[in-house]
């Protein structure tokens, strides 16, 4: 049976809708450690089961409000009832009824919880401007990003401390079954979710295909670039607070000391720029048919690692170097013997780790480098159609010809305190700076 929204569903939207989101940052969620309790993991769920439903809520309020009939394509509007059925199955889901005495625990800090320090606010994201990617309006905040509202679910009590994702529960004694039932219940759901939600980002990139050539547009304008922005960014951080939690649920089973959730507190540089040149290589070398790509020089500190998580700088890494291939090959010609050396130069400094990759492969016109930014802006010719059951989890277009390559991973940078840069010289050849943020305490760019 499909499923169908109502509208008492969307009113009860747009009244999450009214409330701001609450930013979490890396730092805070590595403290739940290798192993959480199942205390722990309950008071996360209960934050993620009020938070979640905010962030659907204004994805489907902003969706809805799209200008310029963008909002009345058949693409956006599935993306729109993606995001609307997640809200149902999250506010709709059952909570096990406590005793007075569970509660009180679970309000407790944990006896050797020595995280007052750990625990501090996080910071300034330093790569957004204030408001940049404004998630909602504050006006029923009180500054912080905690609502004061008690509609819907979102409780008077849930605010001030307890209104974070990480808070470590006293575990002197067992939890009754009830909570672990539920972690398990609420993980499933997220699960669910987040299979869901997989092709979102190809299908709004079919749905803006649909709208340019519906009013024959060549390029999109700043208000839809904006909205991209903050939508994809939204996407990026419902997705990290949910695959975290998915799995700090089923890391209680795995003993990887260096791993909490998805996050690695020792990422090695080195390993992932050598894997991610291996499969631009690949690819490049599939897309042309050559025996050879072209040759990735790797100059890297073999003992550089930092706090970060690997999935979102192996994305970062593998599109940019798809970019300089691709612009190699396609400047000195398919049947050149050889190409010269795109090189990756990994700089290690006290508040960032800086990538850069330099490329010969022709440059970009200095008045063409603001497009670059731009979603569905590309250099390759055609740009190619979207099968209208494309149905990939990520972006894993063919070579080029979407141009979301640059713009996604500027948002994953930026994400959690980083940036991507490009400098080129036309005529030569471009540089792409890669920043990431090492301190792993600012805020998420949501608030």
């Amino acid at each position: 049976m499909s499923w169908k929204r109502s509208e008492r569903l969307m009113d009860t939207i747009k009244h999450y809708s009214n409330f701001p989101a609450t930013g979490v940052s890396l730092r805070q969620m590595v403290q739940f450690g290798e192993k959480p309790s199942t205390g722990t993991l309950f008071r996360a769920s209960q934050f993620l089961s009020e938070e979640l439903p905010i962030r659907l809520a204004h994805r489907v309020q902003e969706l809805n409000e799209l200008p310029d009939g963008l909002n009345e394509m058949p693409s956006i509007q599935r993306v729109r009832d993606w995001y609307a059925q997640s809200f149902e199955e999250l506010v709709e889901l059952p909570r096990p009824t406590l005793s007075s005495e569970i509660k009180e625990r679970l309000l407790k800090p944990a006896k050797k919880s020595g995280d007052k320090n750990l625990m501090s606010k996080p910071t300034q994201n330093p790569s957004i401007k204030t408001g940049q990617y404004r998630s909602a309006p504050t006006t029923n905040g009180n500054g912080n990003g905690h609502s004061n509202g008690n509609g819907g679910g979102i409780t008077k009590e849930v605010k001030g401390a307890s209104r974070r994702y990480y808070a470590a529960a006293d575990d002197g004694q067992d939890w009754p079954p009830e909570l672990g039932a539920y972690n398990t219940k609420f993980a499933d759901t997220l699960e669910k979710i987040k299979r869901r939600h997989d092709s979102v980002v190809t299908t709004v990139a079919q749905g803006i295909l649909e709208w340019k050539r519906k009013r024959q547009r060549m390029q999109i304008d700043h208000n839809i670039q904006a909205f991209l922005d903050r939508f994809y960014m939204s996407r990026i951080g419902i997705r990290m607070l949910i695959g975290q939690h998915i799995a700090l649920t089923d890391q209680r089973s795995r003993t990887d000391p260096n791993y909490v959730g998805i996050i690695c507190t020792k990422t090695n540089v080195q390993e992932l720029a050598q894997e991610a040149i291996e499969n631009a290589r690949f690819v490049c070398e599939d897309h042309y048919g050559l025996f050879d790509a072209p040759k990735v020089q790797l100059v890297c500190n073999p003992d550089i690692s930092f706090m970060y998580v690997p999935g979102h700088l192996s994305h970062m890494l593998f599109e940019t170097l798809k970019n300089s291939l691709r612009a190699v090959v396609e400047r000195h010609g398919e049947d050149k013997q050889e190409f010269p050396v795109t090189k990756v130069i990994v700089a290690e400094g006290k508040e960032d780790i800086t990538i850069k990759i330099s490329d010969e492969g022709g440059g970009i016109p200095r008045s063409s480098i603001p497009l670059v930014w731009t979603y569905m802006y590309t250099t390759v010719d055609q740009t190619p159609s979207l099968d209208p059951d494309f149905n990939k989890s990520d972006f894993k277009a063919p070579m080029a010809g979407f141009g979301y390559g640059l713009p996604i991973s500027r948002l994953y940078a930026r994400y959690f305190g980083g940036d991507l840069k490009l400098i080129s010289m036309e005529g030569y050849g471009t540089d792409v700076y890669l920043h990431l943020n090492r301190l792993s305490s600012s805020s998420e760019p949501l608030q």
